[in-house]
């Protein structure tokens, strides 16, 4: 049987799993959504946002893209906060990125001739990437430098997205939060709350852990 084969298979065991153990489940999604997260990731195959948080569909308003990249003038990303925001009016944007991200580790690298898409969408994280170079230099393996910049990244998105104007000028405005996901173990570390009680105590917390 063909990988696309296995896949509709499986979709129709697990249709016919769910609604057995929830007869009105695709009745009420039918209905339409109401979630209140707006979840922007990454998109490595690792980090399935709605298995690693334990959703269901209807719970997270997903967008994934190659090193969970936030910027205004990307009318893909922008469209989806725009309609999560303004349409959905959902209440926490997480930007969560992951250590041993391809992505980032690609802004460390020189330039791929092959890759010429991806090289334009990293190129903002390359430049993060040598804003932060004394840091990421002192750093004593390439594994350290990766996910050190991994966790700078995301709270760079996390700046990002407080600062776009369909974030601020929302009315509440949604709270924006930065997590990062271990591979290793499967949990979640939170580098910026989104609350700002926390903000200062959850950076700090990050900051000496990667040192």
């Amino acid at each position: 049987m063909n990988r696309p084969k296995r896949l509709l298979v499986a979709n129709v065991a697990w249709a016919h799993e769910t609604a057995a153990r929830n007869p009105e489940f695709f009745r009420d999604l039918a209905r339409g959504q109401n979630p209140h997260v707006l979840w922007v990731g990454c998109s490595d195959s690792r980090v399935p946002a709605e298995t690693i948080t334990h959703c269901e569909p209807g719970d997270l308003f997903v967008h994934r893209n190659i090193a969970n990249l936030f910027h205004p003038d990307d009318d893909n990303t922008a469209s989806v906060l725009e309609y999560a925001v303004r349409v959905l009016k959902v209440g926490h944007v997480i930007v969560c990125g992951h250590y041993g991200c391809g992505g980032v580790r690609a802004a460390l690298l020189p330039p791929e001739p092959t890759l010429p898409h991806v090289n334009r969408r990293i190129a903002p994280l390359c430049a993060l990437a040598k804003t932060h170079g004394d840091e990421l230099q002192s750093r004593a393996s390439e594994r350290e430098r990766i996910d050190r910049l991994a966790e700078l990244n995301v709270l760079e998105q996390v700046r990002q997205l407080r600062a776009s104007a369909i974030v601020r000028d929302a009315d509440p405005a949604p709270l924006v939060h930065g997590w990062i996901f271990a591979l290793e173990d499967g949990r979640i570390k939170v580098l910026a709350s989104g609350y700002e009680a926390d903000d200062a105590m959850t950076c700090t917390t990050a900051a000496h852990s990667a040192a």
